[in-house]
């Protein structure tokens, strides 16, 4: 088992990032947590607020080789969640996330090797499987990459960095596939915050399409813990799923959150359809259960409680809303 004094998680204050960070400061007191993040829309300080005593936050860039430099001093571990993660932006303009998920990740691996870090986890997607529909089958780490998004396909680029420098440099890198997570603090772009905080306003839930693309929904707890053990104890060199075996489709999502909430039905509302969607993920977390991973929350349960969350965060999430970074993504996306 690796033993870790001080840690770097890149993208700390996202959505993820953030629930690995405030759940890292309880399970592992002893661990110095250096978080780099360069706060774009996605990324909040107020995510970060119950745990800011314990951290050492500092705002930065993963592509500039400097602000990398200057926080690997002394790093055992890198934990890189640093990315651009939305599919629909990605359609909209893929060169950010070239630029983040893959020169980033390439600038990072390259100031972890100058250090002689422990070890390197690259957070990675079940997007790199691409579509499973019409198949009864879940993704397997060996299965090969068929990305169909640029989202997708710059995530398959920074895995494959990532491998390139355990081969050729002997790093010791490993790699996690999360499925769909969710959770409090998740930016209100993504399937579920949206059609809460939506719900919460009485404006339409938008479903792609007929509502059926199948997601296998992952609590943001059980993802952190998830990336906790494969850190401290996955084999080098190797990718770890980490799914919650429960299929969900679209509507399913939407009718679920609309009961919670006591909102009509009439809310959802069937929109123009992805391009090129992927109509279902499914990965099997064999590997990482054979570690000793289990989830913690079913669906049900942690949606119940994420909704909560919501609720009674109005002041959070109605701020993010208001910048235009959301509204004028809404505004250029939906009126396609």
């Amino acid at each position: 088992m690796a033993e870790f004094k001080r840690v770097l998680v890149t993208g700390g204050a996202g959505f993820i990032g953030s629930a690995f960070v405030r759940n890292m400061v309880k399970a592992h007191p002893t661990w110095q947590i250096v978080v780099l993040d360069k706060l774009t829309y996605a990324g909040n300080l107020a995510n970060l607020e119950p745990v800011a005593e314990h951290i050492i936050f500092r705002r930065g860039d993963i592509t500039e080789p400097e602000d990398a430099r200057r926080v690997m001093d002394g790093i055992d571990a890198v934990v890189n969640f640093a990315a651009e993660s939305h599919v629909d932006r990605s359609l909209v303009d893929a060169r950010p996330f070239v630029r983040t998920n893959i020169e980033g990740v390439l600038v990072l691996l390259d100031e972890a090797r100058k250090v002689g870090v422990q070890r390197f986890l690259q957070v990675s997607t079940d997007e790199i499987y691409g579509d499973l529909s019409g198949a009864d089958r879940h993704s397997l780490e060996t299965d090969a990459p068929a990305p169909r998004s640029p989202y997708a396909a710059s995530k398959t680029g920074a895995e494959h960095l990532a491998c390139s420098y355990g081969i050729s440099y002997g790093m010791d890198v490993v790699i996690t596939r999360g499925s769909n997570t969710y959770g409090p603090y998740q930016y209100p772009e993504k399937i579920i915050p949206l059609f809460i905080t939506n719900a919460l306003n009485d404006q339409p839930l938008p479903l792609y399409g007929d509502g059926s693309a199948v997601r296998d929904y992952l609590h943001v707890d059980d993802h952190a813990a998830g990336i906790d053990l494969v850190l401290r104890h996955g084999e080098p060199g190797k990718a770890y799923n980490l799914g919650a075996r429960l299929e969900t489709t679209g509507v399913e999502v939407a009718e679920r959150i609309l009961g919670l909430l006591g909102k009509p039905r009439e809310l959802m509302t069937f929109v123009t359809d992805r391009p090129g969607h992927d109509y279902r993920y499914s990965v099997d977390p064999s590997r990482a259960e054979a570690l000793g991973w289990k989830r913690a929350w079913d669906f049900p349960g942690g949606l119940a409680q994420t909704v909560e969350w919501y609720v009674q965060n109005k002041e959070w999430w109605r701020a993010v809303r208001e910048g235009q970074a959301f509204k004028g993504h809404v505004e250029k996306w939906y009126k396609r």
